[in-house]
């Protein structure tokens, strides 16, 4: 069972990524999806989650307006689309699968989580 996400890297303020996250070993269509960052010194923070089927979705405060979290089961892949990347939004992000609620989803996390990728924003 693996999760792998991919799509990180460097990019200017004000500018967008696409984060993916592509599952193998298990299919996603039973899982609610989350992706969550931690960077330097502060605690994970659950940015975006979406349930089984897509229907409904969190976000983070920080983040509404900006993020955009979908799934497409047939590919086994959640994607988080970014826009207006700010500095603060500089972190190591990962997504994590749960059997729970998109709520208790962002706030706790799931069962299984991948090995995250970089994201850095800076002019």
């Amino acid at each position: 069972l693996q999760l792998v996400e991919s799509g990180g890297g460097f990019v200017q303020p004000g500018g967008s990524l696409r984060l993916s996250c592509a599952a193998s070993g298990f299919t996603l269509d039973d899982y609610a999806m989350g992706w969550f960052r931690q960077a330097p010194g502060k605690e994970r923070e659950g940015v975006s989650c979406i349930s089984t089927r897509g229907f409904n979705t969190h976000y983070a405060d920080s983040v509404k307006g900006r993020f955009t979290i979908s799934r497409d089961n047939a590919k086994n892949t959640v994607y988080l689309q970014m826009n207006s990347l700010k500095p603060e939004d500089t972190a190591v992000y990962y997504c994590s699968a749960g059997g729970t609620t998109v709520q208790a989803m962002c706030r706790y996390g799931g069962d299984y989580w991948g090995q995250g990728t970089q994201v850095t924003v800076s002019s």
